[in-house]
């Protein structure tokens, strides 16, 4: 997808609906304060798409998290049903042809949540069970277990600190080792909260949060909080693709290093995006 829209009008749009009532990840009303519109334009640019690849993906994976690195994609999965029960996962796929070569099912009470990658570990949210989890990234053997008082949602690391979401405006920066707070920052736009983040991913020195119920990926800068982009993921998922299917919200961020390519999904969703960004017209 790309060409022109009313960038400001959009973001006015965007920033109004984040920050009013949405619901949370399993589905529960979240009432927020009225919106007020800004009284001075939003010069956030906002960045449409171009599909370069689509992959097959596993149209059962509930899809939390997202990472891809040394030429593997790391998912994590919630329940099946998207609610509660068993199916949550950490899981290793072949980009290309979407096959599940590795898979760790955790225990059927937990709801697993985002993922990410440090060093030879694989670390792993859960949704309110204030319980995180980390493997040996080769084989999935569990290792260790932390905690952490609010939520969790998404999750991702600069590779000094893990960053983590809990569906508030709030993220949380932590000791990779000690999984100790060392900072928060509160994510705004145009001066206001935003809200509902969720999948998470580092991408050259920003932070690319997913914005639950939403087509909308919201580049952060970190130090700040501030929006510094938007990325418009409407109609990805095609007609077609959503056609007699069970298809839930825009979900999932990875992005590949060394080859600088961008890959996006959603839960149940059955393809996997490769996309090139598209900036704004001047």
């Amino acid at each position: 997808m790309s060409g022109t829209i009313d960038h400001i009008g959009f973001a006015l749009l965007l920033v109004s609906s984040i920050a009013c009532s949405a619901k949370s990840d399993n589905g529960a009303e979240s009432v927020g304060p009225a919106p007020q519109a800004p009284t001075v334009p939003i010069e956030i640019p906002i960045y449409s798409y171009q599909i370069v690849n689509a992959y097959p993906h596993d149209p059962e994976a509930f899809t939390q998290g997202l990472v891809f690195i040394d030429s593997v994609l790391y998912e994590g999965t919630g329940p099946i049903n998207g609610r509660s029960g068993p199916g949550s996962s950490i899981r290793k796929v072949d980009l290309t042809t979407g096959e599940v070569l590795q898979l760790h099912l955790v225990e059927a009470e937990i709801f697993g949540e985002g993922i990410t990658v440090f060093l030879n570990r694989l670390i792993q949210l859960t949704w309110k069970s204030g319980t995180g989890f980390t493997y040996n990234l080769e084989s999935f053997e569990p290792l260790s277990t932390f905690n952490y008082a609010t939520e969790g949602w998404g999750l991702t690391c600069d590779g000094q600190r893990l960053i983590m979401s809990d569906g508030t405006a709030t993220l949380y920066f932590r000791d990779p080792f000690t999984f100790e707070e060392t900072r928060r920052v509160t994510v705004t736009a145009a001066g206001r909260d935003i809200r509902k983040l969720n999948e998470l991913e580092w991408v050259e020195g920003e932070v690319y949060a997913n914005i639950w119920g939403t087509h909308t990926i919201a580049r952060i800068d970190p130090a700040t909080g501030r929006v510094v982009g938007w990325i418009d993921g409407t109609g990805m998922l095609s007609d077609e693709d959503r056609d007699g299917r069970r298809v839930d919200v825009f979900n999932g961020i990875a992005y590949d290093t060394q080859t600088k390519r961008l890959f996006v999904t959603g839960k149940w969703w059955p393809k996997l995006y490769e996309i090139k960004l598209v900036p704004p017209s001047p």
